[in-house]
Order: C-alpha cells, then sequence, then structure tokens
C-alpha cells in the first residue's frame, strides 16, 4: 500500500471540538469531521480531549498493550468484495507494522451470516482474543457478542458500519465514514454531471445496516436542491455486482428514459455499467453513473469515460483502530465514534488519483 493510501484522520478543530466535549453521554460526539481525504495520515492521539469518554478506569477492563495482546478481527462478509479486500489488508498491514506476531492477530470471517458473526465472536474470546476489532455485518443483532465480550472485559472497536447498541458500554468507539454526508456527495457529484436534470434510479444497498439508510437518505436530501433531477426508481442491488447488473437490466425495460444511477456502491455501479452496455446505452454520456467506494476498478472506469464520479468510502481502518486501541490502554478517554476521512474521485481528476484506488 503506497503512503498516500494510508488511513487519514482530519484533525479536531473549532465547532467540531466541542462535539468531543460531550463524550459519549452524547449521541452526537465525535473525534474528527469528514473531510476531503487529500491529506497525509494524521495521528489519533492529536485529537481534542474526551472528557466524559471510554476510560480504563471506568470500565474496570485491564490494561492490554495491542503491540504484545492477541488481536481478534471479525470480518462480516467474504473478502470478494474489493472494499473487504482492502478492510482486511488493512488490519493485517498495521499489526504487522507494529510488530505483532502473526500467531497473535486472529481472524475470522462470517460469509454474511449475522449468527456466524456472533458465533464467530464468541469463538476469538474463547481462543484467547484479548482485545476485538468487529466490522458488523448489520445494526442489530450482535449485542450477544457484545455481551459476551464484556464479560469477559474484552474491549470492542466496531469500523464500518454502526451498530444499535451503546457506545462505550457494549462497544468502546465506532470508525468509520459519516455515511450521510457520502450522499451528499454523490448527489452533488451526479447533479454537477447531470448538468442538473433527468431521471434517477438508485441501487440501494443490502438492508439491515446503517450504511444503506444513510447514503440514501443523504443522496435524497442533497438531490432537493435540484429540482430538475428525479428519483424514478429505487431497487436493491445487495452490494453485489451480478444483483446490480440484473436489477439495472430490469430498471432500463421499465425506465428506458433512463438518464442517471446512483448506486450505494462501486460493484453495483460496475453492474451497472455492464446492463448499459449490453442494452446499447453509453454509460458515462448517455447514462451519468455515480457511486460511492473508491475501488480501483471503478475509478479506471472514470478514467475511461464510462464512469462519472465516485465518492471514497475509506477502507483503511487499520491505523486508527490500533490507535484507538493504543490509546485506551494508555488510559485516555475514547469518543463514541470516530470519523475517518474519505476522497473523491471524478473526471478532472481520476486518471492521476487512480493510484490511490483500492
Amino acid at each position: 500500500m503506497s503512503p498516500t493510501a494510508t488511513a487519514r484522520l482530519v484533525l479536531v478543530t473549532g465547532a467540531a471540538a466541542a462535539l468531543v466535549l460531550a463524550g459519549c453521554t452524547s449521541r452526537e460526539e465525535t473525534s474528527s469531521a469528514p473531510g476531503t481525504g487529500a491529506g497525509p495520515a494524521a495521528s489519533a492521539a492529536s485529537e481534542a480531549p474526551v472528557v466524559d469518554g471510554s476510560t480504563i478506569a471506568k470500565t474496570g477492563y485491564p490494561k492490554v498493550d495491542p503491540k504484545t495482546a492477541v488481536v481478534g478481527f471479525s470480518q462480516s462478509e467474504k473478502e470478494a468484495n474489493p472494499f473487504r479486500i482492502a478492510e482486511t489488508q488493512s488490519i493485517k498491514d498495521e499489526a504487522k507494522k507494529l510488530g505483532i506476531p502473526e500467531d497473535h492477530l486472529l481472524t475470522t470471517n462470517a460469509q454474511s451470516d449475522l449468527n456466524k458473526q456472533v458465533s464467530d465472536i464468541k469463538s476469538l474470546l474463547d481462543r484467547g482474543a484479548q482485545l476485538l476489532i468487529v466490522a458488523p455485518l448489520n445494526s442489530d443483532g450482535l449485542q450477544p457478542a457484545f455481551d459476551a465480550a464484556k464479560a469477559k472485559k474484552v474491549p470492542v472497536v466496531t469500523i464500518d458500519r454502526q451498530v444499535n447498541s451503546k457506545p462505550c458500554t457494549d462497544y468502546l468507539t465506532f470508525i468509520g465514514s459519516n455515511f450521510v454526508e457520502q450522499g451528499h456527495r454523490a448527489a452533488a457529484a451526479l447533479a454537477k454531471s447531470t448538468g442538473g436534470t433527468g431521471k434517477v434510479a438508485i441501487l440501494l444497498g443490502s438492508s439491515g445496516n446503517n450504511v444503506t439508510t444513510d447514503r440514501t437518505q443523504g443522496f435524497k436530501d442533497e438531490l432537493k436542491k435540484t429540482p430538475g433531477l428525479s428519483v424514478v426508481a429505487e431497487q436493491t442491488g445487495e452490494f453485489d455486482r451480478s444483483k446490480g447488473q440484473q436489477v439495472t437490466e430490469q430498471l432500463i425495460q421499465s425506465h428506458p428514459d433512463l438518464t442517471a444511477v446512483y448506486a450505494e456502491n462501486d460493484e453495483m455501479g460496475i453492474g451497472a455499467v455492464n446492463a448499459l452496455k449490453t442494452a446499447g446505452k453509453n454509460p458515462g454520456k448517455d447514462v451519468k453513473v455515480v457511486s460511492v467506494d473508491g475501488t480501483r476498478n471503478a475509478v479506471q472506469l472514470i478514467a475511461d469515460g464510462s464512469y462519472n464520479a465516485v465518492i471514497e468510502s475509506n477502507p483503511r481502518f487499520g491505523q486508527l483502530a490500533f490507535q484507538t486501541l493504543q490509546q485506551f490502554a494508555d488510559g485516555k478517554a475514547i469518543a463514541r465514534s470516530i470519523v475517518i476521512s474519505d476522497d473523491a474521485y471524478d473526471e478532472s481528476n481520476a486518471a492521476q488519483k487512480v493510484g490511490n484506488a483500492f
């Protein structure tokens, strides 16, 4: 992974810092604000003080140094999706960078099965995990696993998808993107590429998680500013390329005058491109395509002229996850959420920045 592709955290300043002061008593508290993702990595140790966050003293958890601990990582989905590949690799790369022995990093994959993820987490605890990093499959359903970790006083950091359990109580913190803002940015990019008029289809992500809900909400809220763009259809593609292609094929039949597609991840967006080409349409020209993720395949399609914009959803959580666990071990208060910075790609920069994509 190139230095420019490492995880990035925006420093807290001004009004954003005020949010942090509320600590875990506030549902809105975060330790950073969303940014462009264009800058170098910033240390999570430089955040504003968290007055009432989760600490070792408050939780009664033992002091465990991540560099010498047994760390468990629970991945939610099969690593065929580029996002999941990059996410898992980031955890492994940071562990290696910190000198953590390979047999001290335990990994599991739930293969998109919620019950399996609960079992996986309990298995990691049984195998001696002293710290846990969890990429939740859904926002609900993992409470039995969190209860098991809490019973053994094992800190849990969640990444990528938020859960409806209690931060600072059931788990320490959530590290991830501002998904509503991603939706805002995607809608703005689509308005720019379409000139502000057209008929839009939304390829929804899988149900049951906040990523889909937030990206949809953000997109629709921002689209209200462009009355010439109207959503004529929305259907789930389950964050899957083949399903995204199948759904788009159906939408082309039912809406032959479709002029734009918003896909809630790149895999569905690429599937849409394949469907449009098969139907004799010219994606990127006849039908504008915007998605969220930042995979190399999608960014390359922008450079090739078959795609219009991609809002990055940064999967490189390794650095921030281990920094957060180290701060907790050092007795520092941990905010209820940490926002990772996301980049963006369009026709103006895709060719130059494709190397930054995952």
